[in-house]
């Protein structure tokens, strides 16, 4: 595989979002939330929920399900915020990302790994690193840097960056 040049196995951190699994790299893992109140910016994309403090700092939260074309779906005891590290135009941006539940770290090798497929795919291919194979299912790698578009992150910093989030204790 091509986007994976490393022979070494690698960690991701695996989320469910409607009845998919999917998994980042875990070294653009932060930590991961349990669902709390998030604060609503007014004007923003459908996708991006809103901002919550994360220690003191203001940090957007997207939605992937609305990101990816599915139904939003109400917050359970499940759902979880993976806070992600995104590399844009080599800058470094800090996003929440909202997801059904957060299953497990797991380790792939390049041998359980293949490309993403060129047609009949439901996500668009240039967002998926590949697809992971592990016992009996697959996991969607994502490319986390490319789910959005420079435009799009722009709009989400410039409405969080006028949001004030009170201390979440």
């Amino acid at each position: 595989m091509s986007s994976t040049e490393s022979k070494e196995p690698v960690l991701y951190i695996t989320f469910s979002l409607e009845d998919e699994m999917f998994a980042v790299d875990v070294s653009q893992v932060r930590e991961i939330l349990d669902s709390t109140r998030i604060t609503k910016i007014p004007r923003a994309p459908e996708f991006m929920r809103g901002v919550i403090n994360v220690r003191g700092s203001v940090v957007p939260v997207v939605d992937m399900r609305l990101k990816f074309g599915m139904a939003s779906a109400e917050s359970t005891a499940n759902t979880r915020i993976i806070v992600l590290e995104l590399n844009l135009d080599g800058e470094t941006m800090i996003l929440g990302a909202l997801a059904d539940s957060v299953k497990d770290v797991i380790e792939l090798e390049q041998s359980q790994i293949e490309d993403p497929p060129k047609i009949g795919s439901r996500w668009k291919t240039e967002f998926i690193k590949g697809i992971g194979k592990r016992n009996d299912e697959f996991i969607i790698l994502l490319d986390i840097d490319r789910i959005f578009s420079s435009d799009e992150l722009a709009i989400v910093e410039t409405a969080s960056a006028g949001a004030t989030v009170e201390e979440n204790i």
